[in-house]
């Protein structure tokens, strides 16, 4: 019973609307008198911040702040895909037959999460890595890989949770969610970087000015509120790196794997 009456607020306050009026005060000056609070209950530690805390305008300057230079190096070997996100791997594994297999439980198509796009077909037997950000986390996007912007595609959606509790028991959520999806062509063809809304999410911006040509590493976006990433990896195109696996933290330019000739097969 409880399930159904959480499920069921979930859904009325899932409206875009709601999720508005938050982000509006969010941004307001008065939300900055709720940063250090902010910052206590979720453990944020203020030390590794850009700049003071009081020199931040707003909640929302806050939790999209930029870090002190060199706390996140990028890790440089030839290529290397990094985790574009400080995060926790909630989903992992081969596509097969453009299908994601068992998120928290449920299984979702290619075709639904890149909204029926054309280049969906590049990644039907590919690989996908899920990304969650606590509202502890960092929460600016970095790109995977060196390589240039081929397409970007805003989807309109719901802004469901994307936590335990929305994974598992909402429907499909990082399908029905609101996403911004970046195509990036690198040395050995091209990855996805869907980047999925979330309640309370006002926005997800990419930064500006937005370069076509990104570092790995590079700036990429942010959200204003904690979200969801996916990757999504062609066929035959990237070994992922031992030990990863649901559960496991990743922090933003941390290894995540090899990309390789998509025309050889994947060594053993």
């Amino acid at each position: 019973m409880s399930k159904r009456f959480f499920r069921l607020l979930t859904e009325l306050s899932s409206r875009k609307s709601i999720s508005r009026l938050t982000g509006t005060f969010a941004k307001s000056r008065a939300s900055r008198r709720l940063i250090p609070w902010f910052a206590r209950s979720y453990g944020i530690r203020i030390e590794d911040a850009e700049k003071h805390v009081r020199e931040y305008a707003s909640l929302n300057d806050f939790f999209s702040r930029r870090l002190k230079p060199g706390l996140r190096p990028v890790d440089s070997a030839a290529d290397t895909v990094v985790s574009p996100v400080d995060s926790l791997i909630t989903g992992i594994g081969p596509i097969h037959e453009g299908q994601m297999l068992q998120i928290k439980g449920q299984d979702y198509t290619i075709e639904e999460l890149l909204n029926s796009s054309p280049r969906a077909v590049s990644y039907t037997n590919g690989c996908f890595m899920v990304l969650y950000l606590s509202p502890t986390d960092y929460h600016r996007i970095h790109s995977p890989v060196a390589g240039r912007i081929l397409e970007k595609e805003h989807i309109p959606g719901k802004v469901y949770p994307v936590n335990d509790f929305g994974l598992v028991h909402m429907r499909r959520v990082l399908s029905r969610n609101e996403r911004l999806v970046t195509y990036i062509r690198h040395a050995q063809g091209e990855l996805a970087v869907v980047k999925v809304g979330a309640m309370n999410v006002s926005s997800i911006q990419y930064v500006s000015p937005l370069p076509n040509v990104l570092e790995r590493g590079g700036d990429l976006a942010y959200f204003e509120f904690g979200s969801t990433v996916v990757l999504l990896f062609e066929n035959n195109s990237f070994t992922p790196r031992d030990g990863l696996a649901v559960g496991v933290k990743v922090r933003m330019g941390e290894a995540l794997g090899v990309l390789h000739d998509k025309s050889r097969p994947k060594e053993a």
